[in-house]
């Protein structure tokens, strides 16, 4: 006890010069007699009140003094030295007062150290009280402070719920009376619900349920965790449908606004996103959520995502309206726009762009003309406008794949792969072939052969001393590179220019390898893999080709695999590039993974991985000094992922066959019966006595043991046009973000609950120009923040000003009463790079005047 009675007196000294002790009971003499502390002086109350007064003011104004009362302190109109103590300080020595002066409260918060006597008897709890106690604090605050303590929360009731939310996220089906009451003050304890057995134990219960009670408008009469959470999903989904006949909507409930911004930041938090979506789908079932979905028009239901169930109705809906045309192409992308500000978003993600996909490429079948009177012309419209379809076909089946098998989504996959097949694939093929019918040799006027790659774009760069690095992609069709193009042209300082070439037939890889080297002369060898040869030597292989370009090119040449450059540090690159003129990099993803039987269907998510590949192979060289890069590719692919029995060749070839695939035939003394062509080498503009044999249209031969999705080597406008990217960096920077403006309001006054507001992007995102993501919110003077927030991103591509504008409603918190009758600022943020700080990007000043009728907002 002395030792004790001597640390709370250092304490209390270490603040106070003059400390005042009453012996209540008549019993500390002796310790006080004992108790001997540096630079103080103990002196005794009897019958000496003015002359201690005197020496302690007068006398010895800087000594310390301990006074001693034996018995308890006199009634204040009989304590004349009561003006010497409320200046200075006293010291009590029951347990609850030791506590205080530790704590260095005042004596007025005795009562709820008595009452909350288990709170204060771990040091642990009271050393993180006294760290968070401050001089101006309420009784009300103390008490919060030491729930949080108990909740290990930040010392705010949100924070305190949510830590409970989420401890009853892990055991949601019991109830907190199911356990006996232990001390679970151990952070390892596995007893269920320990932060709330502990808040109960330290009898604090009730003041966690009037204080939700008092901030939330949460009622009931048997208060608990998963009872607080199951109305709080109620009444915030009754708001956000608006629905007073709802059976969902409890006519009792008294929360409001409060709860709606406390779980929309709940939802938005990363730390508690786990507890929320369990919760939210326990709640789900026991509100009956998937009924009540089932009589909500969609319009209701674009901006609520409280429940996962809710993202699943409106992809359905949206899956609807796209089968059945009831909305445009625009109206799906703008539903689509706000489900991206929503909770389960990125879990849907996938099913979301397939959507919105579909509804892209239905709209574009609609308006679609086929109409070219030539060859070239039919070139110049697929590159204008006709390579959009396949481009939004593969993003469609891409985003289908990787969401996996939706039922719901069976339907709109079957319409959209039929549409695209009969509406485009089939008709285009079909109009093409009426040009290609005529032809005499593999030649297209106006266009450039794939033949003449080397002598186009390589001998020309060669002729006036500079270095070129190609990279070829296996299988990259020319609407891929022109998304690659795209990809590029956004990359700060750098520019990409698209070009186009012809490829070789039959457009298969060993022929379109071989005649983007240096050669006079190709032709297709008599094996198995219909290997090719450039001049009389082999083209196969890494090596084949290596050799070639290295009796070609006399300032040193290199072939090489993508791989091998991409484990490379950026020192061997740059070696590779200081000693050779030339680099062919070949680079294979999306060929080998479509002729997979097992992962043709992946083939498309193999093009986005091609695309990132060749992304970091461009940085990688130009990092390295490379000024001029190509990318290319050795032929393109038709891929259908629904494919019927109509799309297979009734053709028949007989002859002496050396090689067959899919899309063609190779041999000599050949005969067709059926809708194919046969060439000679000659008209193919090739060396040899061989044929070639190329069903029409988009026809496929029958062949065992292959995939029948992703094929190539046929005459298609989708297999024979590959990219040609022409890589430029630039020294100075070129890239910005687009600019955003606050849109004026009727008036500055914020007069109700809530606040509706838009946002205008004063330009189209282009590569140049780029997408922007800001956070928006309200805040108070001193930067409190009074309302919900929101994650805005601005990527609209329209050149319709009325379609770059974003509309949002903030709900004020109860924290904007604190705020009335003062300004307070709508404030854009946006995220400092490489940080977790926000910078403010524009703002705009309003006036809180809100009544006591907007309660009821």
């Amino acid at each position: 006890m002395s030792q004790r009675i001597s640390q709370a007196l250092t304490k209390l000294f270490g603040k106070h010069r003059i400390v005042f002790w009453y012996d209540d009971d008549n019993s500390l003499r002796k310790d006080f007699e004992t108790v001997e502390l540096d630079g103080v002086e103990k002196v005794e109350v009897n019958n000496n009140q003015f002359g201690l007064k005197y020496r302690m003011l007068r006398e010895e104004p800087s000594q310390k003094f301990l006074v001693f009362h034996q018995g308890p302190q006199p009634a204040d109109k009989d304590n004349w030295l009561l003006d010497v103590q409320l200046a200075h300080t006293d010291f009590r020595t029951d347990k609850a007062s030791l506590w205080l002066t530790e704590l260095e409260l005042p004596y007025e918060f005795k009562p709820i150290v008595a009452k909350h006597e288990h709170f204060f008897g771990l040091a642990r709890r009271r050393d993180r009280l006294r760290a968070s106690v401050t001089k101006v604090d309420t009784p009300s605050q103390i008490l919060l402070k030491m729930l949080a303590i108990c909740a290990d929360a930040d010392m705010r009731l949100d924070s305190v719920l949510e830590n409970l939310l989420a401890e009853a996220a892990e055991d949601f089906g019991f109830s907190i009376d199911d356990f006996r009451l232990e001390d679970s003050s151990d952070p390892k304890s596995k007893i269920p619900h320990p932060k709330f057995r502990l808040i109960r134990k330290c009898g604090l219960e009730d003041f966690l349920w009037e204080s939700v009670q008092r901030v939330y408008g949460y009622d009931s009469s048997r208060p608990s965790v998963k009872d607080f959470a199951i109305e709080l999903f109620r009444s915030c989904y009754a708001m956000e449908v608006r629905d007073e006949e709802s059976k969902i909507q409890n006519p009792k409930s008294k929360m409001g606004s409060e709860a709606l911004v406390f779980l929309k930041r709940w939802k938005d938090s990363r730390t508690h996103e786990q507890a929320f979506e369990s919760l939210s789908n326990q709640c789900a079932e026991i509100l009956s959520i998937q009924s009540d979905l089932e009589r909500r028009p969609l319009k209701q239901l674009a901006e609520v995502d409280y429940f996962r169930l809710v993202d699943l109705k409106v992809l359905s809906e949206l899956a609807s309206a796209v089968l059945n045309k009831t909305m445009t192409s625009g109206e799906v992308t703008q539903v689509i726009r706000l489900r991206r500000r929503g909770h389960w978003y990125r879990e849907f993600s996938h099913l979301y762009e397939a959507v919105e996909h579909a509804a892209a490429l239905s709209g574009l079948l609609d308006t679609l003309t086929l109409q070219f009177d030539s060859l070239s012309r039919g070139i110049e419209v697929y590159r204008e406008t006709l390579f959009r379809v396949d481009q939004i076909y593969r993003k469609f089946v891409y985003h289908s794949e990787r969401a996996g098998n939706a039922t719901f989504f069976h339907k709109l996959t079957e319409t959209i792969c039929g549409r695209y097949t009969n509406s485009f694939l089939m008709p285009l093929g079909d109009r093409w072939q009426e040009f290609v019918d005529k032809m005499d040799k593999w030649k297209i006027a106006g266009s450039v052969p794939q033949a003449g790659f080397f002598d186009r774009y390589i001998g020309r760069v060669l002729d006036k001393n500079n270095k070129l690095f190609v990279i070829i992609s296996d299988a990259m069709r020319y609407e891929i590179g022109e998304e690659l193009s795209r990809r590029i042209r956004s990359e700060d300082k750098f520019d990409a220019n698209l070009d186009a070439m012809i490829t070789s037939l039959p457009s298969y890889t060993q022929l379109g390898m071989a005649s983007l080297l240096p050669h006079k002369k190709l032709s297709i060898n008599d094996d198995k893999g219909m290997t090719v040869t450039c001049d009389g030597v082999s083209a196969s292989g890494t090596a084949g080709r290596d050799r070639i370009l290295k009796s070609a090119i006399k300032g040193g040449a290199l072939a090489v695999q993508a791989d091998e450059i991409l484990a490379k540090n950026k020192e061997d690159v740059r070696a590779l590039v200081r000693d050779h003129d030339v680099i062919y990099i070949y680079h294979n993803r999306i060929d080998k993974t479509g002729h997979t039987r097992d992962t043709e269907r992946q083939a498309f998510r193999a093009a986005e991985e091609a695309m990132d590949d060749i992304l970091r192979l461009v940085k990688k060289l130009t990092s390295a000094n490379a000024t001029n890069v190509v990318v290319t590719a050795d032929h393109g692919f038709l891929y259908q992922d629904e494919v019927t029995e109509s799309d297979f060749s009734q053709a028949e070839v007989k002859g002496d066959i050396s090689g067959t695939d899919r899309r063609f035939v190779i041999g000599r003394n050949l005969s067709i019966e059926g809708a194919a062509l046969l060439y000679s080498a000659e008209d193919l503009g090739l060396d040899g006595d061989f044929q070639v044999a190329i069903p029409k249209s988009i026809n496929r031969f029958r062949k065992s043991g292959s995939g029948t999705r992703f094929l190539h080597g046929g005459s298609t406008l989708q297999e024979i046009l590959v990219p040609v990217v022409q890589v430029k960096k630039r020294r100075e920077t070129d890239v910005s973000a687009v600019n955003v403006d606050i849109m004026p309001t009727t008036t500055s006054v914020i007069s109700t609950g809530q606040l509706s507001v838009a946002f205008y992007q004063s330009e189209p995102v282009t590569e140049k120009v780029q997408a922007r993501t800001l956070r928006v919110g309200i805040y108070a003077g001193d930067g409190e923040l009074i309302s919900d927030s929101h994650e805005l991103v601005f990527d609209l591509t329209s050149e319709n000003a009325r379609e770059r504008e974003l509309k949002v409603r903030l709900v004020l918190s109860k924290e904007a009463d604190n705020y009335n009758q003062q300004p307070v600022t709508l404030r854009l943020e946006e995220l400092v790079a490489g940080t977790s700080h926000f910078k403010e990007y524009k703002s705009a000043q309003f006036t809180l005047r809100r009544s006591f009728t907007s309660d009821f907002d």
